[in-house]
């Protein structure tokens, strides 16, 4: 497993904060930026949000040469916010399409998706489910053409048995998981358990971990993000059931909306998550070793 960060931690820099909780930063950050940023905290990859970059083809020769002088291991991920609107917006799966291409162009053997995010849950989800299944076969047939796999992040609109459920039901090779490990204890569900139910098909990741943020129940500020090993995630946990079902890609620390209590350095956030990432896959190692 390697350790590295997803882009969207610094998501203000690129031009997206959330109104009412979050103030832009008056300042941008490019991708050679962050890039930059992710090598002198000494990341061995990136995931990279999509929603957030061109995707010309100067621009990707460009982000592919830059890549593979890191020696960075690489994500694409596509769909925020919304992805595939839960099987509302099947002509996003056009868009989804041209950046499997993209991904293969960067050298990304995976490509997070969103089926959907916490606007787009419908009150059954057997009519999201019935939805998103046509989609989703013909979307990882696409996919294995492509070599690339897609790995559906629990984007706050599926429960895990749900997510499990379509999983099971496509049963390809090219449809995995992108496993956020704190965004369904924002639907109520332990983290742990999510992570127990979702580890086999883990293709990607977001190491995330939260607290509660009291007087914000019912709110998605009910429950920002903190820095690796401060909130409500057992991250030593985590990385040793990724590590027990096998899984060897990419763990990527997210930061969304940060903690108030953590003031606006998402830099700060980042370093320290990464740090105590770096603590818990070495902790995994030495207990998987012989004895």
């Amino acid at each position: 497993m390697k350790v590295g960060i997803d882009s969207y931690s610094f998501h203000r820099f690129f031009g997206e904060h959330y109104p009412g909780l979050e103030e832009e930063p008056g300042q941008r950050m490019e991708v050679w930026d962050f890039l930059r940023v992710a090598r002198e905290m000494g990341a061995e990859g990136v995931s990279l949000e999509a929603c957030h970059l061109p995707s010309d083809p100067a621009f990707l020769e460009r982000l592919r040469a830059a890549l593979d002088e890191a020696g960075f291991a690489r994500i694409w991920a596509w769909g925020h916010p919304d992805g595939l609107g839960s099987g509302r917006k099947p002509e996003a799966a056009a868009d989804l399409l041209k950046h499997l291409a993209v991904a293969r162009t960067l050298g990304a053997p995976a490509m997070r998706i969103c089926c959907g995010g916490r606007r787009t849950r419908p009150e059954r989800w057997e009519e999201q489910r019935d939805l998103l299944l046509p989609l989703l076969r013909q979307l990882a047939d696409a996919a294995g053409e492509q070599g690339v796999v897609l790995a559906i992040e629990n984007h706050l609109d599926m429960m895990a048995e749900e997510l499990a459920e379509l999983l099971e039901r496509v049963d390809s090779p090219w449809l995995g998981v992108c496993l956020d490990t704190a965004n369904n204890v924002r639907l109520g569900e332990d983290a742990l358990a999510v992570v127990r139910r979702l580890a086999p098909w883990a293709r990607a990741t977001h190491v995330k971990d939260v607290a509660p943020q009291p007087g914000a129940e019912g709110s998605f500020a009910s429950w920002p993000s903190v820095p690796l090993g401060q909130g409500v995630v057992d991250v030593d946990a985590v990385v040793r059931e990724l590590a027990r079902t096998g899984y060897d890609g990419l763990l990527a620390v997210e930061i969304d909306y940060l903690h108030p209590r953590f003031g606006t350095d998402e830099a700060a956030a980042v370093r320290q998550s990464l740090e105590r990432l770096r603590q818990a896959v070495e902790g995994a190692v030495d207990e998987a070793a012989p004895a």
